[in-house]
């Protein structure tokens, strides 16, 4: 059966510098489109040239190898010839290969907010695509609110599509510009258009505000649309995009879809996509999403001992495609839920040897479900866990030992006679023998914390150069004055690798400082380093 072909198209560049909060500079570009065309995305959006200088400076030269290198723009605006339009003829003169521009299609908005007729509004649509075309390059209409604009005025929501199709427009792409639609409506409405406009020149742009972004999206391709639209993560402005890190596997994996299309993205390209998702998280510099569909660290995580024991015989039972597929892995968590098959797993990913009948692995186990009771997390804290096993286990060299610190937090006024606030921490550590003290300054008292003991591990200062933390939460786990505080930290290295602490105690500094031990010390075990060299004493911790 020959499958037909669907198209990617990318609009993270610019409906994702939408999201509050994102400001993508030049090379922030340069790099998301490295990271789109690893996927096979048909098109890359660039922005708006001419609009802003760095869009101008993105399409001061073609930026994509293989995808469509797309500029965005508008119709010619009413009451302008083409040629006195200098909008346009910034995004016509750029490099692109492709031109997309947005359409007014609710007779609402073409009469309030463009002040024209709804014939004039027609015309704009039918030169500005012909003169797309007479450039050479390859022409796409946004019919922007169209699904409001279809049930406000059926006909001239029809029109406006016609129009630019029979003006030579390669893609007349329907967009739920405020979110708003349902899949049965979608459905609905594309299978109309579809008797106007050819289905393989249909595209489909949702946003997500009603949670139905990518439902939408599989809508509109079951009714005939044949290029889909989105962006990296679901980014975009509100509630965001249709999230093409989801829409990509559905399509690729999941029935009729896979049957039924092709897209541009091979088998190799999906098994980089939880890289490229969390590649482009790290570039924003926030967390990846844990529960992400597909890609996120709990996508293939299971908590409870029966379901675990289980998975392990037969995954395909419980999982509803192969985390490998996506590049994505299997976790089974350990937890005061957790069996003993959790345990045996977890110790088996980490590389940990251990028979199946160690009487140490029940005392592994009875000891995460006694600390979980004292409000410890080891799901949600890895690293932590894998220290807890190996000490267990009698198998973490001690690098450094922890001999005292100390946390001021001082409000002064400042030289130029400002409020501030500025915390400093003293750590005193012992290296091979010789006593190290460091003094940092923070933010606050875990800011400078985590300066201080980073300021000077002797010999192993290399190791650790580019750790940072990444993020950090508090919970406080009872009420009163003698509540108890747990700590997760999230820290993170030069090559983008990623690693979760815990600590727990009364004191929030206290549990913070644990946490950063254990980051520092999992960092330093996973690199190989050599353990501290104290005369008549073992390098190994046996608990």
């Amino acid at each position: 059966m020959t499958r037909e072909r669907l198209y990617l198209f990318d609009t993270t560049l610019r409906d994702g510098a939408q999201t509050p909060g994102v400001d993508f500079s030049v090379e922030d570009k340069i790099a998301i489109a490295g990271l789109v065309e690893r996927l096979g995305i048909d098109y890359l959006e660039g922005g708006w040239p001419g609009a802003n200088p760095t869009d101008t400076e993105f399409f001061a030269e073609k930026r994509t190898r293989k995808a469509h290198f797309t500029a965005f723009g508008m119709t010619k605006r009413a009451g302008r010839s083409l040629s006195n339009d200098p909008g346009l003829a910034a995004v016509l003169d750029s490099p692109a290969d492709t031109v997309c521009l947005v359409a007014k299609s609710w007779d609402f908005h073409v009469t309030v907010a463009l002040g024209t007729t709804l014939d004039e509004n027609l015309a704009g649509i039918r030169e500005s695509v012909e003169a797309i075309v007479s450039r050479g390059k390859e022409a796409m209409i946004d019919c922007e609110h169209f699904f409001d604009g279809y049930k406000a005025n059926r006909d001239y929501a029809i029109a406006c599509a016609s129009a630019a199709c029979e003006a030579g427009a390669r893609w007349i792409v329907l967009c739920d510009t405020n979110g708003g639609t349902l899949p049965d409506e979608i459905e609905a409405i594309v299978r109309d258009v579809a008797d106007h406009v050819p289905g393989e020149r249909l595209g489909i742009h949702a946003h997500d505000d009603t949670g139905n972004a990518i439902a939408n999206s599989l809508a509109a391709v079951r009714a005939g649309v044949r290029q889909v639209q989105g962006t990296l993560n679901g980014l975009g402005e509100r509630c965001g995009n249709a999230n093409l890190i989801t829409l990509i596997p559905t399509l690729k994996l999941k029935a009729p879809y896979v049957h039924l299309f092709e897209t541009g993205t091979d088998d190799e390209a999906l098994a980089q996509i939880t890289h490229v998702s969390r590649a482009f998280d790290e570039l924003l510099n926030r967390a990846p999403a844990r529960q992400a569909p597909y890609v996120g660290e709990a996508a293939f995580a299971t908590k409870a001992g029966l379901h675990a024991s289980a998975i392990l015989k037969d995954p395909a039972t419980y999982e509803h495609v192969a985390p490998e597929t996506v590049g994505n892995r299997r976790r089974v968590l350990v937890s005061d839920q957790a069996g003993r098959s959790n345990m045996l797993a977890e110790l088996e990913r980490l590389g940990i040897e251990v028979q199946r009948d160690d009487p140490r692995v029940g005392q592994l186990l009875d000891e995460v479900k006694r600390r979980e009771a004292e409000g410890w997390a080891y799901e949600a804290a890895d690293a932590s866990f894998d220290l807890l096993a190996r000490r267990t286990l009698g198998k973490v060299p001690e690098f450094f030992r922890i001999e005292s610190f100390r946390v001021l937090v001082e409000r002064r006024y400042n030289a130029i006679g400002e409020l501030v606030t500025v915390s400093e921490a003293t750590v005193k550590v012992t290296v091979d023998g010789e006593t190290l003290i460091s003094v940092g300054e923070g933010n606050g008292p875990v800011n400078a914390l985590d300066q201080a003991l980073r300021k000077d591990l002797g010999r192993f200062q290399r190791y650790i150069d580019d750790t940072e933390l990444a993020d950090f939460k508090v919970r406080i786990l009872n009420g009163g004055t003698g509540a108890t505080t747990r700590v997760l930290i999230e820290s993170r290295d030069g090559a983008g690798i990623r690693w979760s602490t815990v600590g727990v105690s009364p004191n929030i500094v206290d549990a913070s400082f644990q946490a950063l031990v254990d980051s520092i010390t999992w960092k330093l075990m996973k690199a190989g380093a050599a353990p501290a060299r104290v005369p008549g004493r073992s390098p190994e911790m046996t608990g």
